[in-house]
């Protein structure tokens, strides 16, 4: 398919009408049909020009069809600590789960915070409401970063987390330079979560055609979906065809499958089970140069271009995307558009609720101090 489609951001994927718009893109077969129908080339111009726009509608017209209310749920200092750097949210048992990053390297202690759904209705009746919460260690981290090191491999931090029965899963971020990301798997005991601590499963990185490492890129996206553990890579934007990869519980090597997924722009950080069939994750952009332009879209990707650059340059962007599976390949497209006065905050943390999300931020803000954000998008019956 030629760059005249943009297909990053084909919304429609008839192939009929693809095929269609690529006969209107070819000269007339002779010189007959021309005669006996003088407009008929201006009828094509016109006819292409009418199904571009309407294929290439901004993601902020789309975004409309779904309509939140952003809703700013205060944290209690210790978990508004953006030493914190939260990367995952998660339902469980009528509570949510904030899931730190756990920097072991950094001195930070491996911990979840809990708060119960309870509370959390509270809060968003009376925003003056002090949330109650808890802490849950995470026992072991400590002991596998250290077999990852003697690997070579050097441990970032947790990534996303998955809960399934009493069984917990982690992804573990390595630096750039490693090669390797690891799966953990522990239990949800009553006080804590227990790693196992004889298992560690190294992952491969994704590597672009000049087997290339993407800079900061990590498996940072879980969901257990029939009854197997699905994971997202945070860059689909490969100059080749993107995966997810599954494994069966066990997280046996020889269980690994993969599934092709449409190229997506900027990157996926969290991703939640949304409906038969269907994910909900956060896509975002950091406008960060050096490295990071390589989140950066190309320009003949045109809509996601204009996502992210105007006349002042690039600015970061947030959105929500719908990711479907029918099987055996990966479709998406946008849902909703954070607003601008939430740009700048890294959300890397999604949870359903009541037909709504929650989100949270690692750390990182438009300016210092950097904080935690915390939000609830609440369905607008407008």
């Amino acid at each position: 398919m030629p760059p005249f489609f943009f297909h990053d951001e084909v919304y429609c994927k008839d192939t009929v009408l693809t095929r269609f718009l690529c006969y209107l893109r070819q000269p007339y077969p002779n010189a007959i049909t021309s005669i006996i129908y003088p407009n008929m080339q201006f009828i094509k111009k016109s006819i292409q020009f009418f199904l571009l726009a309407t294929l290439l509608l901004p993601c902020s017209v789309l975004a409309q069809q779904a309509a939140f209310d952003v809703q700013n749920i205060s944290l209690p200092a210790e978990l508004l600590d953006a030493e914190n750097q939260y990367s995952s949210l998660n339902i469980y048992k009528k509570q949510i789960l904030l899931m730190a990053e756990s920097r072991v390297l950094e001195k930070q202690e491996a911990k979840l915070y809990c708060v119960s759904l309870r509370q959390i209705d509270k809060k968003l009746k009376d925003s003056s409401h002090v949330l109650a919460y808890k802490k849950i260690p995470i026992k072991g981290l400590e002991f596998a970063v250290n077999k990852m090191l003697e690997q070579k491999q050097v441990c970032e931090g947790l990534e996303a987390m998955v809960i399934h029965g009493s069984d917990v899963y982690f992804s573990v971020e390595t630096t750039t330079p490693s090669d390797y990301v690891y799966l953990l798997k522990g239990k949800m005991k009553k006080k804590a979560v227990v790693l196992d601590s004889t298992f560690m499963l190294p992952i491969w990185k994704p590597r672009n055609s000049r087997a290339e490492i993407i800079y900061n890129a990590s498996f940072e996206c879980m969901e257990w979906y029939h009854d197997r553990l699905f994971i997202f890579f945070e860059f689909n934007y490969f100059d080749r065809q993107d995966y997810v990869y599954s494994y069966n519980g066990a997280l046996e090597p020889a269980s690994k499958d993969s599934f092709p997924i449409d190229k997506m722009p900027y990157r996926i950080s969290d991703l939640k089970a949304n409906g038969v069939d269907h994910f909900i994750a956060v896509n975002s952009f950091y406008k960060g140069g050096g490295k990071d332009t390589i989140n950066r879209p190309h320009t003949y990707d045109t809509a996601a271009y204009r996502l992210v650059h105007d006349e002042k340059g690039f600015h970061d962007y947030t959105r929500l995307v719908d990711i479907h599976f029918n099987g055996s390949h990966f479709t998406w497209q946008p849902v909703f558009e954070m607003p601008k006065m939430y740009e700048g905050f890294n959300w890397e943390g999604i949870a359903c609720y009541k037909n709504g999300y929650f989100l949270i931020t690692d750390k990182y803000a438009p300016s210092k101090p950097y904080y935690s954000k915390f939000v609830y998008l609440k369905p607008n019956s407008k």
